[in-house]
């Protein structure tokens, strides 16, 4: 399915007025249905949906692996993953009283809770990575948007290790985005420890337990990040760079895996 689309619209500016084409990106609602019952919907970009799908179950806690999942079908055309677990799932209250989860840049798809960080193992990995390389990494990162430089109206995110960015995702979501590349993680049998994650949005508590719960140790945002991210950083060992913007960069937590001069 097109991930674009062309419309009219009448443009301003201090020279005149004229009526002229744009794209702007696609949104559809995407419901998942976990072992026969319909779980949520999701407001996304109609991309990479099987890895959303994945993603998203990955995330809130409902599968921990892909041998768990016994069936995936996906239905582009109606907007629809019907997903079967080798076992009955218990279904997270708070996702039975929030079935519609918006693209909106306000709200993610979980919230924080206590229990998120008191059974939570630390990220204890000694990667080290050079502030050059994170600064290279983000340049990347934002050439591979082609859907943003066309629409300005999608988030993205990435898996980077030491060499290269392995997987680039977008969508209108920023937690959409983050879950399609873990969703491919998932299916695709590609690790993520040790890794670097770079997203466009801003980092939020759920953001940062979305990574930490797959033991990545960098989390770099274009973005700003808000304070319960910080601290979740702090608590969960992860080293949180924001603003990351040419050759500049705000480090909120663990300094130390970042090196001024790659050693």
């Amino acid at each position: 399915m097109d991930s674009t689309e062309r419309i009219s619209i009448h443009l301003v500016t201090r020279e005149g007025r004229q009526d002229i084409e744009d794209l702007v990106t696609r949104e559809m609602p995407f419901t998942i249905i976990l072992n026969n019952r319909e779980l949520v919907t999701l407001l996304c970009s109609p991309l990479e949906l099987e890895y959303l799908a994945v993603g998203f179950l990955t995330s809130e806690g409902l599968i921990k692996n892909r041998d768990e999942v016994k069936a995936l079908i996906v239905d582009e055309q109606r907007g629809v993953a019907r997903v079967d677990t080798e076992e009955e799932k218990d279904f997270p209250s708070e996702l039975l009283f929030k079935r519609l989860i918006t693209s909106d840049c306000s709200g993610g798809v979980s919230f924080y809770r206590p229990s998120d960080v008191q059974n939570r193992v630390r990220v204890t990995s000694q990667l080290s990575v050079s502030a050059t390389w994170i600064f290279s990494l983000v340049k990347q990162f934002q050439n591979s948007s082609q859907i943003f430089q066309a629409t300005g109206g999608v988030h993205s995110a990435a898996l980077c290790d030491m060499s290269e960015i392995l997987i680039f995702s977008e969508d209108i979501g920023r937690h959409n985005a983050i879950d399609k590349v873990f969703g491919r993680c998932m299916l695709d049998d590609i690790p993520t420890d040790d890794r670097i994650v770079i997203t466009s949005g801003r980092i939020s508590s759920e953001i940062l337990l979305k990574v930490a719960k797959r033991n990545v140790p960098v989390l770099v945002s274009r973005s700003a990040p808000t304070n319960i991210g910080v601290r979740l950083a702090k608590d969960l060992g992860v080293t949180l760079l924001g603003f990351v913007r040419g050759e500049k960069m705000n480090i909120y937590a663990h300094r130390w895996r970042i090196a001024s001069d790659g050693k």
